[in-house]
């Protein structure tokens, strides 16, 4: 499969850097990114929605000291930032944000507005990738039809203005839901989808729709949130699934691959992480991380050999599907 842009195979994910649950001082923020780029990781992804801008302001600070052509940037567009003047708004999961509110808006003047403001974040003249963010049922409800027909006559064609001339390099879209994002690449020319959630070791749906498109089109997968929101980094004990409740099918699940990791030795977060690259439209993984020691860990989990017995033993205990790729008994 040939892809209109080429990604490093990892990436660092700076969403938690916007304080994403808990709240990260700007020293450790700062030594995870050092530890991150220090690991060799030359990806980072970043957003204005991750602490109404405070993810964008940490990365940019990090990056600026940096050689431009050692790394490759992505942002989003979908909000932009003003101040509240009173007004009330909800903070989310974000629970230290930048005093700024979020407005929720797909327009080509909306978008333009959204970039320049994250090129003033980040202190930097240049972004190579742009992804239209969240634009999926799960984030829109019952207005996901009207925002989607605005993304592409406004968000859409903003983006693929700015590509051919050449201001950016690459464009996508970062969704939560494999079906939207196979409507999206039906629609348009993007490069890129950046995937949350909907390739794992847990489930993987992207199969049926998303991955063909993909395929079809020269688009690559970025996978994210490979660990489900952390119930196959952590367990069922001490985990959310997709930011809640860990649903009881869910727990069977993870039990289930818990037992099998247990009985060939592999640490589960490990398999996890081996197993979101195993896909042949998969461009890159990123990771999420908000601790220099969670970096450490998570590039581990990357090295650690598997043996090819495991992931058939999955297979065998219908954990995962007989079509689904495997991957290799380790990663370079």
């Amino acid at each position: 499969m040939t892809r209109r842009f080429n990604l490093p195979r990892f990436g660092f994910g700076a969403s938690g850097l916007g304080n994403l649950t808990r709240t990260v001082s700007d020293v450790e923020a700062h030594e995870t990114l050092q530890t991150a780029w220090d690991g060799g990781l030359r990806y980072y992804d970043t957003s204005p929605l991750y602490g109404f801008g405070l993810s964008e302001l940490r990365v940019g600070t990090f990056l600026r000291g940096k050689p431009r052509d050692e790394y490759v940037l992505s942002t989003k567009v979908g909000r932009y930032l003003v101040p509240p003047r009173g007004r009330t708004y909800d903070h989310g999961m974000w629970s230290a944000p930048l005093d700024l509110m979020p407005v929720l808006d797909y327009s080509y003047d909306a978008t333009m507005r959204a970039l320049e403001q994250s090129h003033s974040r980040l202190g930097l003249a240049d972004i190579d990738i742009v992804y239209i963010h969240d634009i999926d049922r799960r984030n829109l409800g019952a207005d996901f039809d009207r925002h989607f027909r605005i993304a592409l006559q406004g968000a859409y064609r903003a983006l693929d203005e700015l590509r051919s001339q050449g201001v950016v390099k690459a464009i996508g879209i970062g969704v939560n839901e494999s079906e939207v994002a196979a409507d999206f690449m039906a629609e348009t020319d993007l490069d890129l989808v950046m995937l949350a959630g909907r390739y794992t070791l847990i489930e993987q749906p992207a199969i049926a729709d998303c991955f063909p498109m993909a395929h079809k089109k020269g688009v690559g997968i970025v996978n994210v949130g490979v660990f489900n929101s952390g119930v196959l980094a952590k367990g069922v004990s001490s985990a959310t699934y997709d930011y809640g409740a860990v649903p009881r099918d869910v727990v069977e699940k993870v039990q289930a691959i818990e037992n099998i990791c247990n009985r060939f030795d592999v640490d589960m977060p490990a398999a996890a992480a081996q197993f979101s690259l195993g896909h042949p439209v998969v461009a890159a993984v990123v990771f999420g991380m908000t601790r220099p020691e969670s970096v450490t860990r998570t590039l581990s989990y990357l090295d650690t050999p598997i043996p090819v017995d495991f992931w058939q033993a999955l297979v065998e205990e219908g954990i995962l599907a007989g079509d689904v790729p495997l991957p290799a008994p380790a990663l370079d």
